[in-house]
C-alpha cells in the first residue's frame, strides 16, 4: 500500500473544498454547475469577504505544499480576477457562477505536480499579494458602501 504524501493529502483537501464553493450543485437537466461561492457571493460584502477567505486559504494550501512562484502569480490574478470583478454589484453576482477561480486554480496546481515543475515554495510571491489583494478588496467594499451610503 502506498503511504500518501502530504501534496496529495493537500490535493485532496484543495479539491474538496474547491468543489464545494465552485460545482457542488447543479441544474436538474442542465450541464450548468455551481458552488457556495455564487451563493454566499449574493450577500452584499460579507459573500464576497468570505469567499475571497477561502480562496486565499487554498492558495496558502497550496504554496505550504510546494506551488512554484510562477503558479502562484498565475493563482492570485485568477483570485483578483474574481475579486474584483466578483464585488460590482449584480454583475458580480453573475460572474461569481461563470468564473469558477478556485477550479481553475486546482487546475494550474494539478498540472503542475503532473508536469513535475515543483520548484519549492512561493511564500515570498503569495503573502505580500495576499495582502495587497485583501487592500483592495476591502477598498473597493469601503468605496461601494460609500457610494451607497451617499445616494441614500
Amino acid at each position: 500500500m502506498k503511504k500518501e504524501t502530504p501534496q496529495n493529502a493537500a490535493m485532496k483537501q484543495v479539491a474538496r473544498l474547491t468543489k464545494l464553493m465552485d460545482k457542488q450543485f447543479s441544474i436538474p437537466g442542465t450541464n450548468i454547475r455551481f458552488g457556495l461561492d455564487g451563493l454566499i457571493g449574493l450577500i452584499p460584502g460579507v459573500g464576497d469577504v468570505s469567499t475571497f477567505a477561502v480562496s486565499c486559504y487554498l492558495l496558502t494550501l497550496m504554496a505550504k505544499n510546494g506551488a512554484s512562484g510562477y503558479v502562484m502569480a498565475r493563482m492570485v490574478v485568477n483570485v483578483l480576477i474574481d475579486a474584483i470583478i466578483g464585488a460590482i454589484p449584480f454583475v458580480g453576482d453573475l460572474f461569481d457562477f461563470a468564473f469558477k477561480a478556485n477550479s481553475r486554480n486546482l487546475r494550474l496546481m494539478q498540472e503542475h505536480f503532473v508536469e513535475g515543475r515543483h520548484r519549492g515554495g512561493a511564500w515570498k510571491v503569495v503573502v505580500p499579494i495576499v495582502i495587497i489583494l485583501l487592500l483592495i478588496l476591502v477598498g473597493g467594499l469601503w468605496l461601494a458602501w460609500t457610494a451607497v451610503s451617499s445616494l441614500f
